[in-house]
């Protein structure tokens, strides 16, 4: 399996720290405001990797934090006239919502800031002790200059960094390229007790502490989007390594941009989309299979024309497996096709190619596709049992990895279903068309559409 590393700019074999195991960070929201649709893209992307790494036998150890203590949150819970806390609990309970609607599993761990104090203390000391930071009355800055890699991820020397740098008034760093770690308490923020007074972390410094205390000094993969590269993965790395003196991640993954009908996604724009937003339109699974229908390192144009054919895609999946299955339920045993059965070997194996070549989820929808278009072509009345529930298996497989295996909308039993269905056969041969009707809605508002055939009646799952 081959990554693109940020680090080296070059695609590389995955060689995990131990083997059979991986340990990966990725950076969360900022716990204000439900997530937008920039922010959702990273979620997929490495939530299907983890998914993938799974497939194929790894114990992942998944980090994703929450911040739930910044600028942002401060001015947010002022003007609610709130707690920090009362406005991080709110949206952390609306993330897990809108993950959970994305098919985004809860990382192994997901730290606070707030509940990591501790840690983040004992880093920033260890730095201080080292030489790397300095106090300036209840202020901590990072010296940068100190660490003479730094630029190494972003790839530009420190002479072009310090070019955008800039002091504000309010600071007393030593250079502009120093960048807090710990802030003194302003009146009215919250603060914790640290040695150089009541204060709180900075943004960069607790993920460095979290993945430190959950994955250890070393970890195997640290991802998030593009705009994470400078200055914040940058920071990160500063601290860590100058702390423990050893590398911090070994591969560094980040995902394109999204632009909106082909602009730049930004508040000022009015093109600012929340993913609460997208789904009084959209189904959650639309989303996640539009987001995973281009490579990740690709920048995505957001539109409703896109999500509609994204919608139509899926849709065309679907309707094959519930083809397939109605095909299966009316199939002799048989003998299997041996050429077919290896048919679908092949697509699975250009399937897993496609994963492990930098996860190219593009590719791995179109080798799904690739089922598809072979089973509506080739299959029939005729085909095996086997044959049949071979390729529904295979089809939730690779969903499944994806992350786009839709669920039963209903408690239905596919023999409750063939039991309705019987019944409203009858029902219509004795012109109880009422009941046939009220079997018909019922099916209906559980998600279930019929579909009356010369071969008999099919249904399928909506």
């Amino acid at each position: 399996m081959k990554l693109f590393n940020s680090m080296t700019g070059k695609k590389e074999e995955f060689v995990p720290l131990e083997p059979g195991k991986v340990k990966m960070y990725s950076c969360g929201p900022t716990v204000y405001n439900y997530f937008h649709i920039g922010n959702a893209r990273p979620f997929i992307i490495f939530d299907t990797l983890r998914r993938y790494f799974e497939y194929r036998g790894y114990d992942v150890n998944f980090v994703q934090n929450f911040t739930d203590i910044d600028d942002k949150m401060i001015k947010k819970a002022n003007e609610e006239n709130i707690t920090v806390k009362e406005l991080a609990d709110r949206f952390i309970e609306e993330y897990f919502i809108d993950a959970k609607g994305l098919g985004i599993d809860s990382a192994t761990v997901h730290p606070r800031a707030t509940e990591n104090i501790d840690a983040i203390i004992a880093l920033i000391q260890k730095l201080e002790d080292k030489g790397f930071a300095y106090n300036v009355n209840g202020d901590v800055y990072f010296s940068v200059k100190k660490f003479k890699e730094y630029g190494k991820l972003s790839h530009q020397p420190l002479e072009n960094l310090e070019a955008g740098a800039r002091i504000d008034v309010e600071e007393k760093k030593q250079d502009p390229m120093d960048f807090a770690v710990w802030k003194a308490q302003k009146p009215g923020e919250p603060a914790w007790e640290s040695p150089w007074g009541m204060g709180r972390p900075g943004w960069h410094i607790e993920c460095s502490a979290m993945a430190n205390r959950y994955l250890g000094k070393t970890i195997d993969i640290h991802s998030g989007g593009k705009d994470l590269i400078f200055p914040h993965h940058e920071n990160e790395i500063a601290q860590s390594e100058c702390a423990n003196d050893a590398p911090f991640a070994n591969y560094w993954l980040h995902n394109g941009y999204i632009n909106v009908n082909n602009q730049k996604m930004s508040k000022s724009l009015g093109n600012f989309f929340t993913v609460r937003d997208v789904v009084k339109q959209f189904d959650y699974v639309v989303i996640r299979f539009f987001m995973l229908s281009a490579h990740y390192r690709n920048p995505i144009n957001f539109s409703d024309e896109l999500l509609t054919q994204a919608k139509t895609g899926l849709e065309r999946i679907n309707t094959c497996v519930d083809n397939l299955a109605f095909l299966s339920g009316n199939a002799s045993g048989g003998s299997a096709d041996e050429k077919a059965l290896a048919d679908l070997a092949a697509f699975k194996d250009a399937f897993v190619a496609a994963m492990d070549d930098d996860i190219n989820t593009a590719d791995a929808i179109s080798a799904i596709f690739d089922i598809v278009k072979y089973a509506n072509t080739n299959f029939n009345e005729t085909t095996s049992k086997k044959v049949l529930d071979d390729a529904i298996a295979l089809i939730k497989e690779l969903m499944e990895v994806l992350g786009i295996l839709k669920e039963d909308k209903n408690d239905f039993l596919d023999s409750d279903i063939e039991a309705l269905i019987e019944e409203r056969n009858n029902a219509r041969k004795n012109k109880d068309f009422k009941r046939a009707d009220e079997i018909r809605d019922m099916l209906k508002d559980a998600g279930i559409a019929l579909e009356d055939t010369r071969g008999g009646v099919k249904w399928k799952r909506v």
